[in-house]
């Protein structure tokens, strides 16, 4: 049960941190869209790196409990 609760919570942490990389992209867009200069693509970019890192370690501390208690007991 160990191994399967490691795996669903990098599974679970990595599509988290996708779906909030991806939402930061398009919101950035929109910022960009309406002030060109404020920001470079470079910006944008390193922003996505840094909102993955910070959310796969929010998101690895918090799926394991969630998916824990949903795992049934062997």
């Amino acid at each position: 049960m160990e191994k399967k609760l490691g795996y669903y919570s990098v599974l679970a942490s990595l599509a988290t941190s996708i779906v909030i990389v991806i939402l930061f992209y398009l919101l950035s867009l929109q910022k960009l869209d309406a002030n060109p200069e404020m920001y470079k693509p470079v910006d944008i970019f390193a922003g996505m790196v840094y909102v993955f890192v910070l959310s796969m370690i929010v998101s690895a501390s918090i799926w394991p409990g969630i998916i824990e208690k949903r795992l049934p007991k062997q």
